[in-house]
């Protein structure tokens, strides 16, 4: 059986070999499964995916259609007991971001004609040769612009700042759903990677030649192999450990 990884698997090995362990080793339930960053996230991502659902089928919703489904989404996953690590917040401060993330991004996007082809697309990637590795993940919104003749790989961030433009032409993630694109629509189809980040309402967009996706898939191939010969995993003390949902148990926090 071919082993099948995530990119966010890729990412918490790489961030701290302890949180690695606990979900995907030791597969351990968290106290709290979540912050309310990823809640936040999640709802907004909710909205937009019915937004584009909408669209699809050649309706456009009002505004005030979609902060509704939000804020439906929000409820309806909402837990009081959800990390928030900026204590100057509150969860209905945290709710009115997303309103305001997605009335920026509604009136900056309207009518939404980008001929969007699927949303929350699952993807499969073969990573070698012989089908031992396989790498899954899902895409935000998948559309084809019929003017450039270009896949468009769109992402969405609720971050509150984005990383620079150099950090993000070495992102993984969509870097790695364009060679899955690739392999599905032939390796000959230009695929463009398209980052919304809706807290300053601003996109970014930047794309891979063909040997940088390679170049990549062999990285990749390497970091699982690292991966699979690993025994010790120790806690990686940074910032992040803030938001981290193993805290509590975590060998490094103890005292």
């Amino acid at each position: 059986m071919p082993k099948i990884y995530s990119y966010s698997r890729l990412e918490s090995y790489e961030k701290c070999l302890q949180k690695f362990k606990f979900r995907y080793i030791d597969k351990i339930i968290p106290e709290v499964e979540k912050s309310v960053e990823a809640h936040l996230g999640k709802s907004v991502h909710h909205a937009l995916e019915w937004l584009y659902t909408q669209v699809k089928e050649k309706r456009i919703p009002s505004i005030d259609d979609l902060i509704e489904n939000y804020v439906q989404a929000w409820e309806r996953e909402f837990a009081p007991n959800m990390l928030i690590v900026n204590k100057q917040l509150t969860f209905k401060d945290y709710q009115i971001k997303g309103v305001e993330f997605l009335v920026s991004y509604y009136i900056s996007n309207k009518p939404f004609d980008e001929n969007t082809l699927e949303l929350e697309k699952r993807i499969y990637l073969t990573l070698d040769k012989e089908g031992k590795y396989k790498l899954t993940g899902f895409i935000d919104r998948l559309s084809y612009n019929l003017t450039t003749n270009e896949y468009e790989i769109h992402d969405y961030k609720t971050a509150n700042s984005p990383p620079s433009m150099e950090r993000l032409k070495k992102d993984r993630q969509l870097a790695l759903y364009s060679l899955a694109i690739k392999e599905l629509f032939g390796e000959d189809k230009e695929v463009k990677m398209v980052w919304h980040f809706l807290a300053l309402n601003k996109k970014f967009i930047h794309k891979k030649t063909n040997e940088e996706l390679q170049t990549l898939k062999t990285e990749v191939i390497a970091l699982i192999e690292k991966i699979e010969s690993t025994t010790n995993f120790p806690p990686n003390v940074s910032p992040l450990c803030s938001w981290c949902e193993y805290k509590s148990i975590c060998p490094a926090w103890k005292k």
